[in-house]
């Protein structure tokens, strides 16, 4: 079983940043794809950013191009999720995911194998 834990949430004013942490367990990290997803009140869980198992591809939803950066450090099983220039409409909850194998970066939340808690994330305006 595989363990993945969520930190780095917090409130932040709209246009500052934060940086998101997800640690996972299993000797095997560097063989999970990852990805982030995020819920807001009242909607449903929406995909955010994905990168697959060397770190090698990324792949983003359009509302975070250019201000989200994914990445991963295998040494630390750790990956990232790098904030910046937030918008009051980034405010979720922010969910980590792995999966158990896979080649590439997946953005369906239903390939995903195991999740993390979650951690929130608030903007004000």
């Amino acid at each position: 079983q595989v363990q993945v834990v969520e930190s780095g949430g917090g409130l932040v004013q709209a246009g500052g940043s934060l940086r998101l942490s997800c640690a996972a367990s299993g000797r095997t990290f560097g063989t999970y794809p990852m990805g982030w997803f995020r819920q807001a009140p009242g909607k449903e869980r929406e995909f955010v950013a994905a990168i697959n198992k060397s770190g090698g591809s990324t792949y983003y939803t359009d509302s975070v191009k250019g201000r989200f950066t994914i990445s991963r450090d295998n040494a630390k099983n750790t990956v990232y999720l790098q904030m910046n220039s937030l918008k009051p409409e980034d405010t979720a909850v922010y969910y980590c995911a792995a999966r158990a194998y896979g080649s590439t970066y997946y953005t369906d939340p239903e390939t995903y194998h195991y999740w993390g808690h979650g951690t929130q994330v608030t903007v004000s305006s």
